[in-house]
């Protein structure tokens, strides 16, 4: 079963906050085929450990106004790579280096990306 709407349009959300702070590099990927615990992954890259926070500051306020609030964050204290858990959604906020040492959408290279509809010519 492919992931729900509701699951898209929070990963959707997420984008365009994550996106209003120059995060590059976004991706959301399906998940839902071989998680259960999860429908979508979004991952998105941040200059440094400053633009980190902000990201993931901006992506926490706007998810918040639309009523959900993570259920774990972990990463905070050094900054390179944040994951905010909703449930249906994780979000990854990652500097460059961690994100092409960790390479997430290689290992879920095998899932679905999932359209995003976001400005990224900032």
């Amino acid at each position: 079963m492919p992931a729900t709407p509701e699951a898209i349009a929070m990963a959707q959300a997420a984008a365009e906050a994550a996106a209003d702070k120059l995060a590059t590099d976004i991706v959301a990927i399906d998940v839902s085929e071989y998680l259960v615990i999860s429908d979508v992954f979004l991952l998105c890259t941040a200059a440094n450990d400053r633009q980190v926070r902000a990201v993931v500051d901006a992506i926490e306020e706007r998810l918040l106004r639309e009523g959900a609030k993570p259920i774990r964050r972990e990463g905070e204290k050094e900054s390179r790579w944040v994951l905010l858990d909703y449930g249906d959604v994780v979000v990854h906020v990652q500097v460059a280096e961690e994100r092409i040492h960790y390479a997430l959408e290689r290992l879920w290279k095998d899932c679905p990306s999932i359209p995003l509809d976001i400005d990224t010519s900032r």
